[in-house]
């Protein structure tokens, strides 16, 4: 890779001497050689890159990706997942196993594992809890484990057997494994195409409830505190289980959650157009609820903001909303919306760099001289357009796809390689 000098750029590494400072930083070989006030320029031997007004950062991390490789490659394959990644900003994906196969097994693991091996973006996969996501036996955890595997859950196919999902806590407690909930009772949310609340009676579409999630966030709180094991929660989407975990953290509990950045901005008002784009799962809520997971963020109860990332071919989405497939893509847009949440950067780098690493016990970049970089660089004031000529996935199902969105993506370095994401 070249070597940069990254000039005048505001740190946002916290714990460091250099937090909040203006710095210029010296990159050779992909590793940092020095960190000072001043750096003189050399243009023969450095890339000067202009960080006036920037923002340096450790290394974005996505914890909830949908990439369709094995077997639904259409969607989306790791390498162009990554390219999307970088230009969001993330330098490390947690993969969700909600493939054809599943992540079920410890090859389809390695599989994930060998194919990333050379990009630029750490790519770390999420095994399934159960055999087949069939939720009805435990799948092989320990293996995948030792696999590469960094947690393990059903990903959008919520556990619905108590006793599963008890002796998965139980079981992963023996080995550090960490495992993730998705959070609704199918019972209850079964054949919702949207949130229920005035939005759905007025629209004559059957909702699903609020209830749905808060009872799965009960059920495994009780299951998290019987077994003494931690439990993760994938994109929460109501008031109440924020509160229900707020209250849990305090009371001790080993939890953490998620929440989609599409959740902190957009709410079910946004249906009344039928456009399928608008169509997630867990669905927009309420305004009320948009408000209580943005406080969550701000509050620490919520540990970590992600996109969700979930791409469809266009068949699968621009049809009648009622039969529309759900899911948008969201690796390039995440930055756009917490500013547009009103995010500070402070809180931007801790739910979208710290927070994640944090929750799937992986270590946080450092920044001092004599260490690989592992760095974002970003402009929260520079607007661009999402569109053709700026999308970096195969898939296109965004509801932002046309607009001019504020917050841009400056590079990426990591792995001794740069992505230069200037749009």
């Amino acid at each position: 890779m070249d070597n940069l000098l990254i000039k005048s750029a505001n740190i946002v590494f916290p714990g460091t001497p250099f937090y909040n400072r203006e710095m210029d930083v010296l990159i050779e070989d992909g590793m940092i050689t020095k960190i000072a006030a001043r750096i003189k320029a050399d243009g023969n031997r450095y890339t000067v890159v202009d960080g006036k007004g920037q923002y340096l950062a450790p290394g974005f991390f996505d914890m909830n990706v949908n990439l369709g490789e094995p077997g639904l490659e259409t969607k989306e394959d790791i390498v162009s997942g990554c390219d999307a990644a970088a230009a969001g900003g993330f330098t490390a994906v947690a993969v969700r196993p909600n493939t054809h196969p599943p992540l079920h097994s410890r090859s389809e693991i390695a599989l994930i594992v060998n194919r990333a091996k050379s990009l630029l973006v750490d790519v770390y996969p999420i095994g399934t809890l159960s055999k087949k996501r069939q939720g009805e036996e435990l799948a092989e955890l320990y293996d995948m484990k030792l696999a590469g595997a960094v947690a393990f859950g059903d990903g959008d196919k919520p556990v619905q057997q108590a006793g599963l999902m008890s002796r998965a806590l139980l079981y992963t407690k023996g080995f550090d494994g960490r495992i993730i909930s998705y959070a609704e009772d199918v019972s209850v949310a079964a054949g919702a195409k949207m949130n229920e609340g005035e939005m759905s009676t007025y629209l004559g579409m059957r909702g699903n409830p609020n209830l749905a999630e808060t009872l799965m966030v009960t059920r495994d709180l009780y299951l998290a505190e019987y077994n003494n094991a931690p439990i993760h929660f994938s994109t929460i989407s109501t008031a109440e289980s924020v509160d229900l975990i707020r209250r849990a953290k305090a009371k001790g509990i080993q939890v953490t959650c998620e929440v989609a950045a599409h959740h902190l901005v957009m709410t079910d008002e946004l249906v009344i157009s039928f456009d399928s784009y608008y169509k997630v799962s867990p669905p927009l809520r309420t305004a009320e609820d948009r408000e209580a997971l943005l406080n969550g963020v701000k509050d620490g109860t919520i540990d970590a903001i992600v996109s969700q990332h979930t791409p469809h071919e266009v068949e699968y989405k621009e049809v009648e909303y009622q039969i529309a497939a759900e899911g948008i893509i969201g690796l390039q847009t995440v930055l756009p919306l917490v500013i547009q949440a009103g995010l500070t950067v402070d809180q931007i780098v801790d739910k979208l760099a710290i927070g994640p690493r944090r929750v799937l016990g992986l270590p946080i970049p450092e920044f001092r001289a004599g260490i690989a970089a592992n760095l974002v660089l970003f402009d929260v004031n520079k607007s661009w357009r999402f569109d053709q000529q700026t999308n970096r996935s195969k898939s296109s199902n965004s509801p932002l796809f046309g607009h001019t969105l504020k917050g841009a993506v400056t590079m990426v370095i990591n792995k001794r390689q740069t992505a230069n994401t200037q749009l």
